[in-house]
């Protein structure tokens, strides 16, 4: 199977004060096509920074990444990225919002896609509302079909989920699944819900904290990723083990 993103001996170090801060060390992962990669790590360990690099939005110090078979230097259609924000334009109705990258698209074959789309994430009926008028659940699904827009071979998603409700939350995680098996496109999620990254994930990429590095790369797919299930649980206490580890809840007995 062809690999979508290989990276070889990642590091990244941010400059503050005169001083060189090292955000990210020697990150090393090799995704397949059609993969769901999920991401945990302490908060500030650099996970949306390793995303902002795959995306080309963010320069690294040293190191490779290859996305798609090129060296990442750029943003390229190939690669969407979705934030915790769903950063749709306010002024713009939603089916324009989903469109605004296509604008090189002649209109008839924009609006089929863009009609597509709408369908996919189920936003039938508000193709001509305004993002005001949507539930956050809603306008995340719009900032989702807008990534989906430019059919990348690599979707990245920056804690989507994170501001909204329990219920909604779960209820788009599954949402989210579907799209991810009915277009089979390449997703890395970063999360800091492990239960979030077990669900989700086909692997799932645990970092330490600051400076990121990968701690370990734990396979999920094939076992039982039901919520309650004894396979969700063991993954849950292996993660949170790292999580805690050197610390005086190392020796702790999750009872989950």
């Amino acid at each position: 199977m062809a690999k979508s993103l290989e990276i070889s001996h990642l590091n990244k170090t941010f400059s503050v004060a005169k001083k060189n801060i090292e955000i990210l060390r020697d990150i090393q992962l090799e995704i397949e096509e059609g993969e769901f990669i999920t991401i945990v790590g302490h908060s500030g360990c650099g996970k949306s920074t390793l995303l902002k690099i795959i995306a080309g939005l963010e320069p690294y110090s040293d190191g490779t990444v290859i996305r798609n078979g090129k060296p990442v230097t750029v943003p390229d259609d190939d690669c969407a990225l979705v934030f915790q924000e769903h950063r749709l334009l306010p002024w713009l109705k939603i089916k324009d919002n989903i469109g605004f990258g296509l604008y090189k698209m002649p209109k008839q074959e924009r609006e089929k896609v863009v009609q597509k789309l709408i369908s996919l994430v189920k936003l039938n009926g508000f193709e001509n509302a305004y993002p005001t008028q949507l539930s956050g659940g809603m306008s995340q699904r719009a900032a989702i079909a807008r990534g989906l827009s430019t059919n990348p071979r690599i979707l990245l998603l920056d804690e989507p989920f994170g501001a909204l409700d329990a219920l909604t939350r779960i209820q788009m995680q599954q949402e989210l699944l579907r799209i991810w098996k009915e277009q089979k496109t390449t997703m890395i999620m970063v999360t800091h819900d492990i239960d979030e990254a077990i669900y989700l994930g086909t692997r799932i990429v645990v970092m330490s904290a600051r400076p990121g590095e990968i701690k370990e790369i734990i396979t999920v797919e094939g076992f039982d990723k039901s919520r309650g299930s004894n396979d969700f649980a063991f993954y849950k206490k292996k993660i949170l083990k790292h999580f805690f580890e050197g610390t005086e809840e190392s020796g702790i007995e999750y009872n989950i």
